[in-house]
């Protein structure tokens, strides 16, 4: 073989290298899906501070009750969920599966069964807001149920979302594990 900048080898145009440089399908999913769920993880940081300003707001009394209404009780739960997208982070640099399937885990804990119930107790102010038209607390003129709902849909989305990345990444873990052990 050649080296760089010196001659070639006869008959050889210096391509027939490439198919040594294609990277293994399971480590480019590898790198794609941890992307993903970066970006996942992002989002759900930004609803939890949006929260958790919605909360010292309302428990510091910032602003009147009128325009910021106190916490659900769904909400507090809801702000242990930054747990699991940080064991998320922490499983990437190693390609640690135990820290992985742990935030797997700890996210259907504290980040969505938070939010089933949050969806539950919020349900009957919900219905008496559509079917009477009255609201009791508000955030920033906006009904606070509405908003809230709004937050919990987002929020669902997000960890749906981000639990299939995980699974997926995962599988691919496991695919390069087997693929080791086969060696």
């Amino acid at each position: 073989m050649a080296f760089r900048g010196g001659p070639r080898a006869s008959g050889t145009d210096g391509s027939d290298f490439q198919h040594r440089e294609r990277v293994a399908s399971h480590y480019q999913m590898s790198v794609t899906l941890k992307s993903e769920i970066k970006k996942l993880i992002y989002m759900h940081v930004g609803i939890w501070l949006l929260l958790l300003a919605q909360m010292c707001v309302g428990h510091l009394k910032l602003l009147p009750h009128d325009q910021v209404a106190m916490p659900y009780q769904w909400e507090y739960p809801y702000l242990l969920s930054i747990l699991p997208s940080l064991l998320g982070l922490f499983s990437f640099p190693r390609n640690n599966i135990s820290y992985l399937v742990l935030s797997m885990i700890s996210t259907g804990l504290f980040s969505v069964a938070p939010l089933i119930y949050g969806a539950m107790e919020m349900f009957p102010m919900a219905q008496q807001l559509y079917r009477h038209g009255k609201a009791y607390r508000f955030i920033f003129g906006f009904s606070a149920v509405s908003v809230m709902y709004l937050v919990v849909v987002v929020a669902a989305q997000v960890h749906g979302w981000q639990l299939y990345y995980s699974k997926k990444l995962l599988d691919s873990w496991f695919t390069s594990t087997q693929e080791k052990k086969k060696k």
